[in-house]
């Protein structure tokens, strides 16, 4: 009964052109991808340097937000105590909304390090108000430097980090220095490697290229530093989007600050190692980030910016709805090809070929340049990044319903709460820092418990069941001559699904733990 239906010439046409407009939005992304890859080559042996040095360095405060991070509060508070700096003019605000019982021990700790002579506080709420942003909006009226370095958790920086970074404050007109992330357990697996890749593509690729060809930039919540005066201009903290960090960035650049990032400086921080702490990761990030665009990209069009700046701005804040879109493309493959099963002949056999050839040069082969690209600048092996691009982007892919369902809530006005990124601080990830001399390796306490976040089992059925699907789609294109063209790209689709819903199922759920050692205090 359905066949006819879907035979039927109106029916046939409406789902081919539906298939068709989110197609060519997809690859309208696509292409903008080729235009950061050009960007970035164009700029990036421009870097900018600093208008001159401080005669006399300014006061300093960083700004350490943590709730319930019991495996990374006290590595978070020694490297920011370590950091090569003058005390009387170093600040250290730890600004602690645990409620696990954390928040004792990292007092005990602070006050450690301020009979050693830091000047350090320890700020705890007994509510979590604002989350993230209501936690650094609630500090401020406290904050005594008139430089403000944020760095969360899980990231250590390095003891030269405010040395490299503050001199770029003695041009007045800078408001805020973003420095690149590193990453501590890049090669503990798959999917920390894909992410590390994911990230590098963001931050070596996208802002450098923004940054260099004079577009805006944002604050990505850590690893930089803010002029206090441009988180005054801009309204200060605000905590009505899950990106917080990328609201008053537009803010702050709507308010006539620029902004700078350094690629060279490298603060290193933990990727998600569990797959559902990933996907919570990239919820709050695509949520957040359409929730800004809903916000703050109309008054963004109507300022007096470049039409550069505009465009950049459209891009970066409404790439999320790509998730969305891809998501609908894979809804739409199986009413496309049942409506098509005769083939495409005489006049429309060009049809079938630009299926399976647009979506390969203008989608996956973008993205294949631009991670690609991101790597190479890097001097990484070209080969092995090569070998695990079909991995990226099945990942990419997998994740698309988590991340679309995360589009439609904010489009929708769906509130929901900050939800932190787990931190695990594994054994390897200490190698690392002591390899690159951050940090001293220690034993001594025993293990610490950290409970995985519980497992989205509806969410992860649902992506199984995308992945059976996705199957029946490759399949049915067998039977359809020019849709064959499609069928790596289905299967593709498939692994991703599979991949991350059984993954989801198959990880740790809330009712387990997983010990990690932790390092004591000094």
């Amino acid at each position: 009964m359905i066949q006819p239906l879907f035979e039927e010439p109106l029916v046939r046409w409406s789902l081919t052109a539906a298939y068709f407009a989110v197609l060519a939005t997809i690859c309208m992304y696509g292409i903008h991808r080729y235009w950061l890859v050009w960007l970035f080559w164009k700029h990036w042996k421009h870097p900018q340097r600093p208008a001159r040095r401080f005669d006399q360095l300014p006061t300093v405060t960083v700004q350490l937000p943590m709730y319930n991070e019991p495996n990374v509060a006290q590595r978070a508070i020694e490297a920011a105590c370590r950091l090569d700096y003058p005390r009387e003019r170093l600040q250290i605000q730890v600004l602690d909304d645990s409620t696990d019982g954390s928040s004792e021990e990292n007092r005990r700790y602070c006050q450690a390090w301020a009979k050693r002579g830091m000047w350090i506080e320890h700020h705890f709420r007994s509510d979590r108000q604002g989350f993230k942003a209501g936690a650094l909006a609630e500090a401020m009226p406290a904050v005594a430097g008139e430089l403000v370095a944020i760095f969360d958790a899980d990231f250590v920086p390095p003891a030269n980090f405010l040395k490299r970074t503050v001199h770029y404050f003695t041009d007045p007109k800078v408001g805020m220095v973003q420095t690149r992330w590193g990453h501590l357990n890049r090669d503990s697996s798959l999917l920390t490697r894909s992410q590390a890749i994911f990230l590098d593509g963001h931050f070596v690729i996208e802002h450098t290229a923004r940054n260099r060809a004079q577009r805006w930039i944002n604050f990505n919540g850590t690893a930089g530093v803010w002029r206090r005066q441009a988180i005054e201009d801009a309204g200060g903290w605000q905590a009505d989007t899950l990106t917080e960090d990328v609201d008053l960035s537009y803010r702050a650049q709507l308010a006539g600050w620029n902004f700078v990032f350094l690629p060279h400086v490298c603060c290193p921080a933990e990727l998600p190692p569990e797959i559902n702490a990933f996907k919570s990761q990239q919820h709050r990030w695509t949520k957040g980030s359409i929730q800004t665009a809903r916000k703050l990209l109309p008054r963004i069009l109507a300022a007096p910016a470049s039409t550069g700046v505009k465009m950049e701005a459209f891009f970066h804040l409404t790439s999320p709805i790509v998730y969305l879109l891809v998501t609908m493309l894979a809804l739409l493959f199986y009413p496309v090809l049942m409506a098509n099963q005769q083939g495409l002949t005489g006049e429309y056999l060009w049809l079938g070929t630009i299926l399976g050839t647009g979506l390969f040069l203008l989608g996956t082969v973008s993205a294949s340049v631009f991670y690609m690209a991101s790597q190479k600048a890097q001097h990484r092996d070209g080969l092995r990044t090569m070998l695990q691009l079909p991995f990226l982007m099945s990942i990419g892919i997998g994740i698309a319903i988590n991340n679309a369902r995360a589009c439609l809530e904010a489009l929708a006005g769906h509130e929901s709460p900050f939800v932190r990124t787990p931190k695990y601080n594994t054994v390897e990830e200490k190698q690392t820092l002591a390899r690159e001399g951050a940090l001293p390796v220690r034993t001594g306490e025993g293990p610490k418990l950290f409970r995985r976040p519980s497992r989205k089992m509806g969410l992860a059925l649902v992506e199984v069941g995308m992945g059976a699907y996705m199957l029946l789609c490759g399949w049915l294109a067998l039977g359809v001559t020019q849709a064959v063209v499609s069928l790596p790209f289905i299967l593709l689709f498939a692994a991703g699904y599979f991949y991350v819903g059984f993954s989801s199922l198959l990880a740790p759920s809330g009712e387990r733990a997983v010990a990690v050692t932790a390092v004591p205090a000094t």
